[in-house]
């Protein structure tokens, strides 16, 4: 009697089924690769107009070929080097003293949500929720961070305020969390380990795609702060990066605006004002972009898990 359960052989695919696959994964690869020229082309663009004459653009105006090859706009800001270096260390630090302070935070308060033994877990995931939706205002929140907690003028104001804690990151931390299995934590309880041993030694390094996600998310956020040393900070020695960027495009700004009297007109006919703003962004976003290839592997995997499971 035949075997109804036997296997039955594997049909070969069709040459015509595998055509068909092929030109999809050819058009396939021909979409990405223009989505990632359309995304590289402005980049692109930004670093050709860093060193590009400024007379040429006014003449011109922005091409991807430079008219005139130039290095006035980094000639220009290498005079004020001792700052641009200075700040550098001030943006390095915040960011990466923030984005672990953040992470080692962010993960302490998710972890006890995850737990469905918590018996606080609503609450606490509700209160995180409210601050999703809410915000206290600008004035309640500077009052705090000046009065109550007192870091005006401190290294403390740069990483603190707005970008310490997300809701929206312990959310997917949580989420994320839920999907570790309760009897590795059973069996782990049964061995002796206690709460910190068990989050610290089991929880984190299984959580490292989405640890790695919200890693990058911060390490953005801190990057690119300047809001913070324009509010909190008047010392210019706790300058970060992006507010001496900023402040150094606002002096020419202000610059142009007055060109009537003949002092400003003559400094800023020694200044390449358009080229300036591209150097300027390419200064500002080279170092983090250095940081993509390290936590890309992790980015899109974190974050699908992180919104999956549960």
């Amino acid at each position: 009697m035949q075997n109804l359960n036997a296997a039955k052989p594997l049909r070969p695919v069709p040459a015509k089924k595998r055509k068909k696959i092929s030109w999809f994964q050819a058009a396939l690869h021909v979409l990405f690769a223009l989505g990632s020229l359309l995304v590289l082309l402005p980049l692109l663009l930004v670093i050709l107009i860093s060193f590009t004459d400024e007379n040429s653009i006014y003449r011109n105006g922005y091409s991807l070929i430079p008219h005139k090859f130039s290095t006035a706009a980094y000639s220009f800001l290498w005079q004020d080097k001792a700052t641009i270096f200075h700040a550098y260390g001030i943006t390095i630090f915040v960011t990466v003293a923030g984005a672990i302070l953040g992470l080692l935070t962010m993960a302490l308060y998710a972890y006890p949500l995850a737990r469905r033994d918590f018996p606080w877990r609503t609450g606490f995931s509700f209160f995180v929720f409210i601050t999703i939706l809410f915000g206290g205002g600008l004035v309640p929140w500077y009052l705090v961070y000046t009065t109550v907690i007192n870091i005006k003028e401190s290294i403390l104001a740069l990483i603190l305020p707005g970008l310490l804690m997300n809701g929206f990151s312990i959310l997917i931390m949580r989420t994320f969390f839920q999907g570790i299995s309760p009897a590795l934590i059973e069996s782990a309880t049964i061995d002796g380990a206690g709460e910190f041993r068990i989050w610290w030694t089991i929880v984190m390094p299984l959580s490292l795609p989405v640890l790695a996600t919200i890693g990058l998310f911060s390490t953005l956020a801190y990057w690119n702060d300047w809001f913070n040393s324009m509010i909190f900070v008047s010392d210019s020695s706790l300058y970060s990066l992006q507010y001496v960027m900023q402040k150094t495009l606002m002096d020419i700004q202000f610059l142009a605006s007055h060109a009537n009297s003949n002092v400003t007109s003559s400094v800023l006919a020694t200044v390449p004002t358009e080229t300036v703003r591209m150097a300027m962004a390419i200064i500002g976003v080279g170092p983090i972009v250095l940081a993509y290839p390290f936590l890309q592997r992790y980015l899109v995997q974190g974050l699908t898990i992180g919104a999956v499971k549960g």
